[in-house]
């Protein structure tokens, strides 16, 4: 899980820097390569609540082999394209094995691992690929400058197979005699109405947020999931058992995630541009001012499976809290130290935020549906991030990348932050709240 996740996170930003020399080599305008980056997220994205499903119908184990072999193959694929066509094709394949990767994955960690061992093993392997995903930038552009564009999607080929040859070894056994019942119209309207909610994301800066397009996208996503509220209701085994949204601890954690993973995206976006564009540092160097993070980023992923005993709230609402802070601090400083500082300190609290979501939500649900449970967790914190990106390249895109527009998109992102801390301190103290009121007087403390 730990070589895949980190050739996931590493691909996904590593490629953002290939783009020029990959349309000029496919004869193609830069812009005509969007749909490879829009077409991997859409598709893992849309895919990732029902991959999660259908990892507990039909064995995580199994289902996580077939997730990284395509992504494996298609990026082998990627790198052999002769046409624009022809990589946008094996992009959208790259996602779908993305799709299966993360949310079976981690539900099979889930059962592999016993209770005391669960958190620290999911901390390992999302500090692994919090790595892959700030060292993207910089892999890609030493890649595409010294051996070509074509070995950013290589580099997954050996990584991706050494991963099958260790995912193959894992001793699980699969429940044969349950149900193995697909909720085909549930599968369907959930990955429609979430495929038609990323492309409105993704694409609504370049057509307009009031075009008919994005409108008419956006009103068709929110129909089809109100379909699919519909239809999960009525079935006898739903995709996504609704009683999940239910739980009122799954809900709020799931939440205070996706603010995280949308902060996470704003920031790493916001400082990619300040670098380059107002500060003009070269992309290797802008890279390797980003390495800083990554060691935050890493550190996060296995501090998090440390802290994976004490009361969620507590820990979402502090690292959110110190997160917000930093990313003010982004905002608001332009020395080049204290900037590198606030850098590690918004990857080091917002990956802790992000990994500890995953671990939490995974803590409170049944283990027979930790794939369900997981795919609609990781869709929420995927669709956040996306909608993070878009919203702050909307913003940038109006005022241009100038010191200010910068810092007023920080300044906004660490009001959501902060907020997103107070509601959860809130629910902290309403939980205590509820808890002492319950306590029975049998097992009051006995004073003296």
């Amino acid at each position: 899980m730990s070589l895949a996740l980190f050739c996931v996170s590493l691909d996904f930003f590593a490629l953002n820097l290939a783009l020029p020399d990959m349309a000029a080599d496919l004869h193609v305008a830069a812009g005509g390569l969007q749909w490879a980056l829009s077409g991997y997220m859409l598709a893992s994205g849309a895919l990732m609540t029902a991959a999660g499903r259908l990892g507990d119908l039909f064995g995580h184990r199994r289902l996580l082999l077939f997730g990284v072999g395509l992504f494996g193959a298609s990026s082998l694929m990627c790198g052999l394209s002769g046409s624009a066509t022809e990589l946008v094709a094996f992009r959208v394949l790259q996602g779908a094995g993305v799709a299966f990767v993360m949310p079976v994955g981690l539900a099979l960690l889930t059962h592999v691992f016993d209770e005391d061992r669960r958190a620290k093993a999911n901390g390992f392997v999302f500090g692994v690929a919090g790595v892959g995903l700030v060292l993207g930038p910089f892999v890609g552009g030493l890649l595409t400058q010294t051996v070509g564009w074509r070995s950013v999607f290589w580099l997954n080929v050996p990584f991706t197979v050494l991963s099958l040859v260790l995912a193959s070894r894992v001793q699980l056994k699969h429940d044969a005699s349950s149900a193995r019942a697909v909720d085909w119209p549930g599968l369907v309207t959930v990955t429609a109405a979430i495929a038609s909610l990323t492309v409105a994301l993704d694409r609504g800066r370049a057509w307009g947020w009031t075009s008919g397009r994005t409108l008419g996208l956006l009103a068709a996503g929110v129909l089809l999931l109100a379909v699919f509220v519909a239809v999960e209701s009525k079935v006898a085994r739903p995709l996504v058992d609704l009683a999940l949204f239910r739980n009122r601890m799954f809900v709020i954690i799931t939440a205070g995630g996706a603010v995280a993973s949308a902060a996470a995206s704003v920031y790493l976006f916001g400082a990619s541009l300040y670098l380059q564009e107002v500060r003009h540092f070269p992309a290797g160097t802008a890279g390797l001012v980003l390495l800083v993070p990554a060691v935050a980023t890493a550190a996060a992923g296995p501090l998090a499976g440390r802290l994976g005993g004490i009361a969620p709230l507590k820990v979402m609402a502090g690292a959110g809290a110190v997160g917000g802070l930093a990313v003010l601090g982004l905002g608001l400083t332009s020395w080049l130290p204290l900037y590198v500082l606030f850098l590690a300190v918004c990857g080091g609290a917002l990956k802790l935020s992000n990994t500890f979501t995953v671990i939490a939500t995974q803590g409170v649900i049944r283990p027979e549906r930790a794939g369900e449970a997981s795919g609609v967790t990781l869709t929420a914190i995927v669709t956040a991030g996306g909608v993070g990106i878009a919203l702050a390249g909307s913003a940038l895109g109006a005022q241009g990348v100038t010191t200010s527009a910068v810092r007023s998109t920080l300044v906004a992102t660490a009001v959501v932050c902060l907020v997103s801390a107070g509601i959860l301190v809130a629910a902290r103290l309403h939980q205590a709240h509820r808890a002492a009121r319950t306590l029975p007087e049998a097992v009051a403390p006995v004073q003296g």
